[in-house]
């Protein structure tokens, strides 16, 4: 089976490698022709684990190819996938153009029947709109050539997209004909074979469910980051409170760790989506306008805690920041708590030195050289005033704490992902914050507790 895949960005390629790695011969498509030439070089423009490895594999046997053309590649093919951007907005929409001009493309230069399966996280309703475009390309040319269209979700975790793909928690599919469902059913049978299930729906039910989990998965983080803050006013522990209700089978133990918010290519824009389709027809979803509004609160804690710690006057202090993406394995910053931070930090007079394992290349697109890079963790605390943990990287969770006190000026912590214990870093000597727990005071006075 050949399947053509359009959108070479992190949701194409992730779907090409592993289509290519069971068997299935797929060319993946793009209009940025310097990304083409990069990729059938071997040059992958995003970081994810395991994913060059997979690409340049099945590049060497012929079963993954790149192309800046849709015409030519959609020639005996059947299936084609949307895995275009649908970035969002002014008002919080998702921009749909290059969806739909992937479709219009695809109606100019059809001739056999195809199955067009939006791969994209569109909007309840895009699918029908773009049968509508490929329908409209085709009378112009004045021609009858059958086809189908098909909603397929994709839930994948950066830093484990791989693994997502190849033995998935479930595969839903939208679709309206049982050619269509057939099709499908051939093209995941290999994943489906260890009994992940595969539940197929209306179209439009299944473009609802994207949002949906997505926005579940928000309203747990927001939910858990306000308890949190409450449990510093009053007292509580949230590392406690999470095991306490995580052990609640009804709850379970993901996505309620407390942090300085979500962010990444999916969550935000998701959230923004679903809200605004609801008010497309007169409703309002109450919920999840306080999960992003508490969202937009949470990625500003960090910094009022060292703006607090320094009596409001950050000018002419110097930050150590350890991560820059917004979650580990990926090196993704789109809307990640970080760009808030140090934009924050900078604006109140005080200097960045940044590590992170793999996001620096990304970190330069948004900060440029306002702040100061470093290959190394603990060379961005040589002469730092206190270190700042953004995002919750393996190497970050066990470092050497004397060297740590030893390079900073101050031996003051923020940690934004609650990575260490308060016990252990009183006995270190750190004045330590973190977020949910009751900061330590100073570091003589957290040495005696």
């Amino acid at each position: 089976m050949k399947i053509v895949i359009v959108g070479s960005g992190y949701v194409g390629l992730v779907t090409g490698a592993c289509f290519s790695e069971v068997g299935i011969d797929v060319v993946c498509v793009d209009i940025d022709q310097k990304k083409i030439e990069n990729l059938n070089k071997g040059i992958i423009p995003i970081y994810e684990p395991g994913l060059e490895e997979m690409i340049l594999r099945n590049m060497k046997k012929g079963r993954l190819s790149f192309s800046t053309s849709i015409a030519d590649s959609i020639q005996d093919c059947e299936v084609m996938f949307i895995a275009v951007g649908t970035p969002p907005d002014e008002d919080g929409s998702a921009d749909l153009k290059y969806v739909l001009s992937v479709a219009r493309d695809c109606g100019k230069n059809i001739n056999d029947y195809m199955l067009v399966v939006t791969k994209s996280t569109v909007p309840v309703g895009t699918s029908q709109k773009v049968k509508a475009a490929v329908q409209a390309e085709l009378d112009k040319r004045n021609v009858s050539v059958e086809f189908d269209v098909a909603s397929n979700p994709e839930f994948l975790k950066e830093g484990a997209a791989i693994d997502d793909f190849l033995k998935p928690d479930r595969i839903v599919i939208g679709l309206e004909s049982q050619r269509a469902e057939d099709l499908m059913r051939s093209l995941y049978k290999p994943f489906t074979m260890n009994g992940h299930p595969v539940i197929f729906m209306d179209i439009t039910s299944a473009e609802m469910t994207k949002y949906a989990a997505n926005s579940m998965l928000a309203a747990k983080i927001s939910f858990m980051n306000d308890i949190a803050n409450l449990c510093e006013i009053v007292g509580a522990d949230i590392n406690l409170v999470r095991k306490g209700i995580g052990s609640d089978s009804r709850i379970g133990h993901k996505f309620i760790y407390p942090g300085i918010g979500y962010g990444g290519s999916c969550f935000p824009k998701d959230v923004q989506a679903l809200i605004r389709t609801a008010g497309e027809y007169n409703y309002e979803l109450r919920v999840l306008k306080a999960v992003e509004a508490v969202n937009q609160d949470q990625k500003m804690v960090l910094f009022n805690k060292m703006s607090n710690y320094y009596g409001g006057d950050l000018a002419g202090k110097t930050v150590a920041v350890w991560g820059l993406s917004f979650k580990p394995q990926t090196d993704d910053m789109r809307e990640a708590p970080s760009v808030v931070i140090i934009n924050q930090l900078l604006e109140a007079g005080a200097k960045v030195k940044a590590y992170d394992p793999v996001a620096i290349k990304e970190a330069k697109h948004h900060f440029g050289e306002t702040i100061s890079y470093y290959e190394d963790q603990y060379e961005a605390l040589i002469d730092a005033d206190c270190l700042a943990i953004i995002t919750e990287w393996p190497e970050f969770k066990f470092p050497n704490f004397k060297i740590i006190k030893k390079l900073l000026n101050e031996p003051a912590v923020f940690d934004g992902r609650n990575i260490y214990d308060k016990t252990e870093m009183a006995r270190h000597g750190f004045d330590y914050a973190c977020i949910g727990v009751k900061s330590t005071a100073t570091a003589a006075e957290a040495m005696a507790i």
